[in-house]
């Protein structure tokens, strides 16, 4: 299905809206979702995980009836990758175009968008021991510095804070190995929703207090007890870093406080700082006033009056 209208949405098949946590895109993306007839594919790297819905912001209440595909596809653990993501993203993409719907991608994880706004050709790619071996000796700028070197335009390592996925890319980008899967015909219009700074950190820091208040510590124990490990909660980062260690002991609660508060607020600032890169390598992202009524100037920019 296309937008079938004319100007800048003219032959778009595929609506993407992105922004920074806790900028409002989930909310703006399922009022269009229900106005064009359209399903979500979730663009997070982390909520594709069950179980882990406050630590990750789902808010699967905000969807309500609104069909939506990659939240929930695999338990904590599983150990998703980018590849991983494109492969399910293809085959959403296919079969809610097929039953004449509108696909729209909304997150906020500048990889997993890059991917498919530029096209990134990837295979699946096996373990490779004897390359982790060597890369074991590597520090973390060591890493980076390889994983450039192996494929400057493909990757950009300012999400790639974790040793694990630093390894990861890697392994693909030195692999040599190239997509057989063909490339299905993409014609997305992009969207951004953008605050100022001041206010989005406001935004964040509220939000981080409701989502500590609705059971977020209680949903990390739980996950511990069914069996994820310390180490894996540290590998999904952020909220559960930091919780896990509350949880340990080695960080009293105002410190988890305060340095995941801290650490959510520099996660935004990366995810800015990759939506400007992808802009500058020729994705062209229109962007929203978060302040105003994002959906009315979307919506013009569309044609369409709801």
């Amino acid at each position: 299905m296309t937008l079938g209208i004319g100007g800048p949405a003219a032959g778009c098949n595929l609506l993407v809206i992105l922004g920074a946590t806790a900028s409002g895109k989930t909310r703006l993306g399922v009022e269009l979702a229900r106005r064009l007839d359209g399903e979500i594919i979730s663009a997070d790297s982390r909520q594709v995980y069950r179980g882990m819905d406050i630590g990750t912001g789902k808010d699967l209440h905000e969807y309500a009836d609104t069909p939506y595909h990659l939240i929930d596809v695999v338990p904590p653990g599983h150990e998703f990758n980018l590849f991983e993501f494109q492969q399910r993203f293809l085959a959403a993409f296919r079969d809610v175009s097929a039953r004449q719907r509108l696909p729209l991608l909304v997150g906020g994880s500048g990889m997993y968008l890059d991917c498919i706004l530029s096209g990134y050709r990837l295979s699946a790619v096996a373990e490779n021991l004897e390359l982790r071996a060597q890369l074991a000796e590597l520090s973390m700028d060591g890493l980076a510095k390889r994983l450039e070197r192996a494929n400057p335009q493909l990757h950009n390592t300012t999400d790639l804070t974790e040793r694990a996925r630093l390894v990861r890319a890697i392994e693909i980008a030195e692999s040599g190995e190239r997509a057989a899967q063909p490339w299905p015909e993409i014609a997305p219009l992009t969207f951004g929703i953008r605050w100022e700074r001041s206010v989005l950190r406001e935004r964040i820091t509220r939000r981080l207090k409701e989502r500590l208040g609705a059971g977020m510590i209680e949903e990390a124990e739980r996950l511990h007890a069914a069996g994820v490990s310390w180490e894996r909660m540290e590998f999904y980062g952020l909220e559960y870093r930091y919780l896990s260690r509350y949880l340990k002991g080695e960080i009293s609660r105002n410190d988890m406080f305060q340095q995941l508060n801290a650490g959510i607020h520099d996660f935004a600032k990366k995810q800015e700082n990759w939506f400007r890169r992808m802009e500058k390598r020729g994705v062209a992202i229109r962007w929203l006033d978060g302040a105003g009524d994002p959906l009315r100037e979307l919506t013009a920019v569309l044609g369409f009056e709801f």
